[in-house]
């Protein structure tokens, strides 16, 4: 049996985890990313720095939860732990836009890109560990890899705009947008993965899992798997 952890604090990516059959373990990450990002070499190409930033939180929550995951999975008769860590930034006009937190700085986002396109950058890091022996966990495996999503956005009014980012709703999202909510009005159309823009994607998750050598079935529910 597989214990699947996921590890951030976006109530999407666990939503778009439980539709697909995943019940997982939730840690919440401890990344500075603001931090993380400014210490990256000048020209770090856009999808490197979506995958750091994944790969952090995965590394993050493993080292500061991973013997007690490893016990709750054994518990539970595991033997393997599989954790994936997710980063998504906007790619406008050349640059990475993360979470805006403010009112302000989203208004300001919504004034550049209405009415134009952006692509949505989703960095996925996944890492399993072997639960066999005296050690609590031995890392077998550890990658990352990024999917990109094409956002065309409408052209909201001012009093639209307002109102939509007065409830918060898109402060706490990378782009100041969402796709799946409130959001959904002032979005055209996508070219991509729908899952994506939302924070996680399915099918690139599917790749990452059969490069460990698992199946996307074995992290599904039990009675799913028959």
């Amino acid at each position: 049996m597989i214990a699947f952890v996921l590890a951030s604090a976006s109530p999407s990516r666990l939503h778009i985890l439980e539709q697909a059959g995943v019940d997982p373990l939730v840690r919440h990450p401890e990344v500075d990313e603001d931090a993380l990002q400014a210490g990256m070499p000048a020209g770090t190409p856009h999808v490197r720095v979506v995958e750091e930033l994944a790969r952090a939180k995965a590394e993050d929550v493993l080292q500061r939860h991973g013997e007690q995951l490893a016990a709750e999975a054994r518990s539970a008769g595991s033997d393997t732990l599989v954790v994936v860590g997710c980063d998504s930034m906007l790619l406008v006009d050349g640059r990475l836009e993360g979470k805006p937190h403010t009112y302000e700085r989203a208004l300001e986002r919504w004034h550049t890109m209405r009415g134009r396109h952006g692509v949505l950058l989703t960095g996925h890091a996944l890492i399993v560990a072997d639960l066999a022996g005296d050690t609590p966990y031995t890392v077998t495996f550890s990658d990352s890899d990024t999917s990109d999503t094409t956002v065309h956005f409408g052209a909201p009014s001012d009093a639209d705009l307002d109102v939509y980012l007065r409830t918060g709703e898109p402060l706490e999202c990378a782009g100041a947008f969402t796709i799946e909510s409130l959001g959904g009005w002032f979005i055209d159309r996508i070219e991509g993965d729908p899952s994506s823009v939302i924070g996680l994607s399915l099918p690139l998750l599917r790749r990452l899992l059969e490069a460990a050598g698992i199946n996307a079935h074995r992290v599904w529910r039990p009675e799913l798997r028959g």
